[in-house]
């Protein structure tokens, strides 16, 4: 099956051919190469902000990579790519990667040895001069997969990160991030939060802010209920600030949402205006900052809590320069409202016949 005709239905876009995963491949980790790059470039993060950012993407990259490995050769199974609102793997992937490493010795047991796979292909290229099955191959790919993914390194539905140092001048003198798979949206998010601890030590009281981040701050909410929530249930935190990244969109042939972008994209792919490998990058961020303080409950239980400013939302697009001025000229009330003129970031080319 080409390439160019993929047949999807409405809710996810199967990858069934090994050009449809090297094309998809390419073009997702060129992307995300490229969005790291503009981050930082564009100052969206601050420095340790963008360099935890782009422990997450790698994490999200390494994912995909594995997918890939996964699938390349399996007649049986296919990867799947959200279609709705993301443009990236479903979130199911990520739980499927994660199950096949925990049975990793128990599927290994049950593939041919290394070495007598081997001797086969030797023979068969060598001696009897045919190509390799699909079977084999497919056999070869899942050793490299199960002996070489690392299940510590695939992005989970909820990754959390260490407690760290503020940088100097920020509004509070802890930091720590965290990042999820929100699975309505099918998309990352990566959050950061600016916090103060009362008390000697904070990694005495890790184990608790660890647990109330993964228990409350693992989906897509607003964000103001968010840091009200995670105040109340962290009586010794003062959070200052809460900043979260949601990355995508990723607007691309593989996406079918109703988003404007991705519909201009995909009306000009079709007319031949523009390569089939053209994408866009949509990333939100939003913030909110504690303006105040006050303090709730009685004597012997009172409790000094936020009072949380508005939440203060940021949109930007990241494009090749081809793609910003088709969408200058199809969507301008999109480029107008964004927080910054679109940004350029490079585009990719494929070429599947080398």
């Amino acid at each position: 099956m080409s390439i160019n005709h993929i047949v999807t239905p409405l809710d996810s876009a199967i990858l069934d051919s090994k050009e449809h995963y090297v094309f998809y491949h390419r073009m997702v980790d060129f992307a995300f190469k490229e969005l790291i790059v503009a981050v930082q470039r564009e100052k969206i993060c601050d420095d340790l902000e963008v360099k935890l950012f782009k422990q997450y993407c790698d994490l999200l990259l390494y994912s995909i990579e594995a997918m890939r490995v996964k699938y390349m050769y399996d007649d049986e199974d296919n990867m799947k790519v959200d279609l709705t609102d993301s443009g990236l793997p479903n979130y199911l992937e990520f739980r499927y990667l994660f199950n096949d490493l925990e049975l990793r010795d128990e599927y290994l047991g049950k593939l041919t040895p290394v070495a007598k796979l081997k001797e086969e292909f030797l023979d068969t290229l060598l001696r009897k001069k045919e190509p390799i099955k699909k079977s084999k191959l497919f056999q070869a790919a899942s050793i490299v997969y199960y002996t070489s993914v690392n299940k510590q390194f695939i992005f989970n539905r909820f990754v959390q990160g260490k407690i760290l140092n503020s940088p100097e001048g920020a509004v509070a003198d802890l930091l720590t991030s965290w990042s999820f798979y929100d699975v309505s949206h099918n998309r990352p998010f990566i959050c950061f939060m600016y916090f103060n601890y009362d008390g000697n030590r904070v990694n005495d009281y890790k184990e608790e802010i660890y647990e109330v981040l993964k228990s409350v701050a693992d989906r897509d909410m607003s964000l103001d209920t968010l840091a009200y929530t995670i105040d109340r249930k962290l009586p010794k935190l003062s959070p200052k600030l809460i900043k979260r990244i949601d990355l995508g969109p990723l607007h691309n042939v593989f996406a079918k949402d109703e988003h404007q972008v991705t519909h201009t994209i995909l009306e000009s792919i079709a007319k031949k205006e523009i390569p089939l490998e053209s994408y866009a990058f949509s990333l939100k961020v939003d913030e909110v900052s504690s303006k105040s303080e006050f303090k709730e409950g009685g004597f012997f239980s009172k409790q000094i809590l936020q009072r949380w400013d508005d939440v203060f939302i940021k949109k930007y697009i990241l494009a090749p320069h081809r793609i910003i001025q088709l969408l200058y000229n199809k969507t301008p009330e999109i480029m107008n409202g964004l927080a910054k003129p679109p940004i350029e970031i490079a585009g990719v080319e494929i070429n599947l016949k080398k």
